[in-house]
């Protein structure tokens, strides 16, 4: 029988968290917080670093330093990690976490958002890796998280680029858990969340000409900064934080090419039932600003909508089980 390990385990543990001005980091920022950890939080936002910063404080961190990074400039990268080996002296988890959405037609996309959301998104993990994993052969210990989403293994209509930055990362992270099996103690570990009911949608950049909010289900944040501790504490390849993840990589194993069809021809009703709103780059090419929070919209206050939404999922899930299960016979 294994040991228990300690609940303990994270208390004054050095822990690196990216994209944690805002939304998910925030959250995860407050979660190892509460675990007494010493948190390096990075981000490009001053206003919104200060702020998680103060309120890591107030739930329990050992100690916090904040360093403003841009993830896709590798230099900055670099920095970062410099800085988190000075402050502690060792750097026992890193959170790959900061990313940006674009969201509309891939050939009415200004190509260089597109060009800034693969840096952010994908570079900004590899040059993360590249950064710590020196650092971590040389203590033979550590944990490098990656925060890739269910977006790693079935892509989003209208969502192309992000798409591809999400695969792109989960390539990344299978070849270096390959690469590290020789390290017992070195751990790569991917989560794969459903939609998150974070402030990043209100961010990201915008050109579907309609408002952006996250459909149905959209999971609680705290619930994947609570996942990303207890991966942190017991560390896996792969976790599924909530029933969409597992679910709906399992059904577009099953039958890849309905859930596509399915899924666009409801993004398609949406772009007709929604409202109008402007064409925006949100903070691919800039840092965000405004609200910095952890929560962002929904379409669940709109009944109507919430309903439709809700029956594309529970459609698509019934045809690919009538699928499967035709196929058995």
């Amino acid at each position: 029988m294994k040991n228990k390990m300690p609940d303990n385990i994270l208390l004054n543990k050095t822990v690196v968290i990216t994209g944690a001005s805002s939304g998910i980091g925030k959250a995860a920022a407050l979660a190892f917080a509460r675990e007494g950890a010493r948190l390096i939080l990075a981000a490009r936002g001053q206003q919104g670093l200060e702020d998680t910063a103060a309120k890591s404080y107030s739930a329990g961190a050992a100690a916090v330093h904040i360093v403003l990074t841009d993830m896709s400039d590798v230099a900055q990268v670099r920095r970062l990690a410099d800085a988190a080996l000075s402050y502690t002296g060792h750097i026992d988890y890193w959170i790959n976490n900061a990313g940006v959405l674009s969201f509309g037609k891939f050939e009415e996309t200004p190509v260089e958002v597109i060009d800034q959301v693969i840096k952010t998104n994908l570079l900004g993990y590899m040059y993360s890796a590249h950064a710590i994993l020196p650092i971590f052969k040389k203590q033979r210990r550590g944990v490098l998280i990656n925060n890739i989403s269910i977006g790693g293994w079935m892509p989003a209509p209208f969502g192309t680029t992000y798409t591809a930055s999400k695969y792109g990362i989960r390539g990344l992270v299978e070849g270096l858990q390959a690469e590290v099996s020789n390290y017992p103690d070195i751990h790569v570990c991917a989560l794969y969340p459903g939609f998150q009911r974070s402030a990043g949608i209100g961010h990201a950049a915008n050109y579907s000409g309609i408002p952006l909010s996250t459909p149905p289900p959209a999971f609680d944040p705290a619930g994947l900064a609570d996942a990303m501790v207890k991966l942190a504490k017991h560390p896996v390849a792969a976790s599924y934080p909530d029933w969409f993840g597992s679910l709906f990589k399992r059904l577009y194993q099953l039958c890849p090419a309905l859930i596509r069809t399915v899924s666009a021809v409801a993004m398609r009703g949406v772009f007709r039932w929604a409202g109008k709103a402007a064409d925006s780059s949100g903070n691919v090419l800039q840092a965000s600003r405004g609200y910095g929070g952890i929560y962002g919209k929904t379409l669940l206050p709109g009944i109507r909508m919430k309903k439709k939404m809700t029956l594309t999922t529970l459609s698509i899930a019934a045809l690919c089980f009538l699928l499967v299960s035709r196929n058995r016979k």
